[in-house]
């Protein structure tokens, strides 16, 4: 996937440059990179049940790349039960590994100031007995123009909102955090179509191939006549602006 970076008290010089954040910081990096377009396909037709967005297709596949390079999934911050099991995950990580902590975070708006905190607090010496103790954080997240072709929710956090979070809470986040912009896919987009009273659901569109003045399917090669919403294989089409 293609991606950009916004490094809070210089997170992305600090991860790419010093060795002690280096090796986990480009294992992020290698794991984005090894995601493409057609994974995230296979991911989301997959899903027993029907999704209207990529989001939770994505999080499964940044899972199984964390866990071939041996992140720990669903960190606790805290040793503490109290702070641990028993609170059901208030106090935990997506991951962790070494020096950094990072956390998928496709939820509401609302959410944006914890997830923040929660990387923070990992990095942090704290009163309550720590599980980990890291130095950095990673936050990856959707851009505005992946909420836009993934079908994802209007009230769901961008990559955007969260660069714009770091001015006014700057002094309650002395630990580098990166956060990570994923871009939309370069060869299709989510459309949202209803399923059912008062239901939605997502649906593959593949942008369909120009050549000449022409447009052709993607899936069977079929020459398009003007702009058709789905090619008779049954493919969904979505057109470039």
């Amino acid at each position: 996937m293609d991606y950009c970076i916004h490094g809070h008290r210089h997170a992305d010089y600090l991860f790419s440059s010093l060795e002690e954040y280096s090796t986990t910081w480009f294992e992020v990096l290698s794991a984005l990179d090894s995601i493409n377009d057609q994974d995230i396909i296979d991911e989301f037709e997959s899903e027993k049940r029907e999704a209207k967005s990529i989001s939770q297709a994505i999080n499964r596949i940044v899972k199984k790349q964390m866990l071939l390079r041996e992140w720990q999934c669903e960190s606790y911050i805290f040793a503490d039960h109290e702070y641990g099991i028993q609170a059901k995950g208030t106090w935990r990580l997506d991951f962790a590994k070494g020096p950094l902590s990072m956390e998928v975070a496709f939820n509401h708006r609302s959410d944006i100031a914890w997830n923040l905190i929660k990387p923070t607090l990992a990095s942090e010496l704290n009163h309550v007995q720590k599980a980990i103790q890291t130095s950095g954080g990673i936050i990856v997240t959707a851009t505005q123009e992946l909420k836009e072709a993934g079908g994802f929710d209007n009230a769901c956090g961008s990559y955007e909102d969260y660069v714009q979070y770091l001015k006014p809470l700057y002094g309650m986040l002395p630990a580098p955090l990166a956060i990570i912009g994923l871009k939309a896919p370069e060869s299709f987009k989510i459309d949202v179509v209803p399923n059912g009273p008062g239901k939605k659901k997502g649906v593959v569109a593949l942008y369909a191939m120009e050549l000449k003045g022409r447009y052709y399917c993607p899936a069977c090669g079929t020459v398009l006549n003007e702009k058709p919403p789905a090619c008779e294989c049954g493919q969904h089409l979505a057109y470039r602006s």
